[in-house]
C-alpha cells in the first residue's frame, strides 16, 4: 500500500478514518454478523451502535430485494448496487450499497451505504435541466406583454357586460408570466453570497407571508424550536422563499383533513456531511442545522414520490410543478440538503432542510 507524506501527528489510525467517513460503514464477519459500525451508520439506520453490533447484517439492513440479501450472505461476493429501497421503521430510504471482501481475511467484508442522490452536489451549471427553456422564456415575455396590453385596451373599449373575455386574457397572460419567472429562476446559474442568518426569524417571516394569503385554507401551525441554535449560513431571501414554498405546500396538502396541522421543528443534528463540488473544487460541508416541516395530509402520490423535485412533476390540480424544483435549486445554492419522507405510522409527510452553521472566526 502506498502512503502519502505523514504530518506531525502521524497518519490517523483506522478507527479514526472509519469514524470520519461521511457514508455508513459496517464490518461483517464470515457469519454475516456486524462487528463494527461508524457514526454515519447509526444516523442512516436510526439506531445506536449497541443495537447494530452483534446482529446479522440482513436483519439490520432490511432490503426488500432478495437477490441483494443473498449476496450479503455470500462471504466471497462483491457488489455495487444503486437505488435500493431500505426500510427504516415506517419510512423507506433509497440507498446505494457496496459490498467488498477484506483482503487476507477470509469471510470478512465491508458494507457501505449512502442515501441515493443526496451524498454529493456536483458543479452542475444547469441543475434543473431547463437552461434552454429559460432562455426561450425570456423571448416569450415580450409578446406576452403586448397581448396583455391589447387585452387591457379591449376591456376599456368594451361595455362592462362584455369585458369577461378581455379580463380572462389579461389574467391568463399574468399566470403564464409568473410561470416563466419561475422557469428563469430555475435556469439561473448565479448564486447569492451566503451570510449568517437567524433561522427562526426567517421561519416566522415566512409564516407571516403564508398566513396573510387571502383565501388560504385554515390550518394550525405549530412551532417546536430549539432556541440554542446558532445562525445558519444562507441567503436570507432564498431561505425565506424555500420556507414559504414548503409551508404553503404543507398547508395545501392537509387542508382537507378534519384537523389540519403543519408543524415546524428546528434542531441540531450530528453526522450529516455533504461533499460539495463547485467550479471544479471539492470540499466537505457539515450540515447540522435542521428545519423539518410536517403535515398530516394524505401524502404525496407514490407514483411521483421519487420525482417531486424534478421540474413539471406535480399532483396538484392546476399545479405547474416548478415550486419544489426551485426549492431544491435554492437549497443546493446554499450548500444545503433537502429530503422528504412519508411516516406511515404517524400518517405525516416530512420535508427536511439541512444547512451549515455559522462558524466563529478562529
Amino acid at each position: 500500500m502506498t502512503t502519502g507524506p505523514v504530518g506531525k501527528a502521524g497518519i490517523p489510525d483506522p478507527a479514526a478514518q472509519i469514524s470520519g467517513l461521511v457514508f455508513a460503514f459496517l464490518l461483517i464477519d464470515g457469519d454475516g454478523i456486524i462487528r463494527q459500525a461508524n457514526q454515519a451508520a447509526e444516523d442512516l439506520l436510526g439506531m445506536g451502535a449497541a443495537r447494530i453490533i452483534g446482529r446479522n447484517c440482513t436483519d439490520v439492513v432490511p432490503l426488500s430485494d432478495t437477490r441483494i440479501a443473498s449476496r450479503l450472505r455470500d462471504p466471497e461476493a462483491r457488489l455495487t448496487a444503486r437505488g435500493l429501497p431500505l426500510g427504516r421503521g415506517d419510512t423507506t430510504l433509497t440507498v446505494n450499497l457496496t459490498l467488498s471482501p477484506v483482503a487476507a481475511s477470509d469471510g470478512w467484508r465491508v458494507v457501505t451505504l449512502s442515501e441515493a442522490g443526496q451524498a454529493s452536489m456536483e458543479d452542475d451549471p444547469d441543475p434543473a435541466g431547463i437552461a434552454a427553456p429559460a432562455v426561450l422564456a425570456h423571448e416569450i415575455k415580450n409578446p406576452l406583454a403586448a397581448i396583455r396590453g391589447a387585452g387591457q385596451l379591449l376591456a376599456r373599449k368594451m361595455p362592462e357586460s362584455e369585458r369577461g373575455l378581455a379580463t380572462l386574457i389579461t389574467e391568463e397572460v399574468d399566470r403564464i408570466a409568473r410561470m416563466i419567472d419561475r422557469m428563469q429562476a430555475l435556469g439561473s446559474t448565479q448564486e447569492e453570497p451566503l451570510t449568517p442568518v437567524n433561522l427562526h426569524e426567517a421561519i416566522r417571516n415566512a409564516l407571516g407571508v403564508v398566513r396573510s394569503i387571502e383565501g388560504a385554507p385554515p390550518v394550525t401551525f405549530k412551532e417546536e424550536f430549539d432556541p440554542s441554535l446558532p445562525l445558519v449560513m444562507a441567503s436570507r431571501d432564498a431561505l425565506q422563499q424555500v420556507l414559504i414554498n414548503l409551508l404553503s405546500n404543507a398547508r395545501d396538502a392537509c387542508s382537507e383533513n378534519e384537523d389540519p396541522i403543519v408543524k415546524i421543528r428546528t434542531r441540531y443534528v450530528t453526522g450529516l456531511v455533504m461533499n460539495v463540488l463547485r467550479r471544479g473544487r471539492g470540499r466537505s460541508v457539515a450540515l447540522p442545522i435542521e428545519v423539518a416541516i410536517t403535515d398530516n395530509g394524505p401524502g404525496i402520490d407514490p407514483a411521483i414520490a421519487d420525482r417531486i423535485f424534478e421540474p413539471f412533476v406535480t399532483s396538484k390540480q392546476g399545479g405547474q410543478g416548478l415550486g419544489l424544483a426551485l426549492v431544491r435549486k435554492l437549497v443546493r445554492d446554499m450548500d444545503g440538503r433537502i429530503a422528504h419522507e412519508r411516516d406511515r405510522r404517524a400518517e405525516i409527510t416530512r420535508f427536511s432542510v439541512h444547512l451549515a452553521e455559522m462558524k466563529e472566526p478562529k
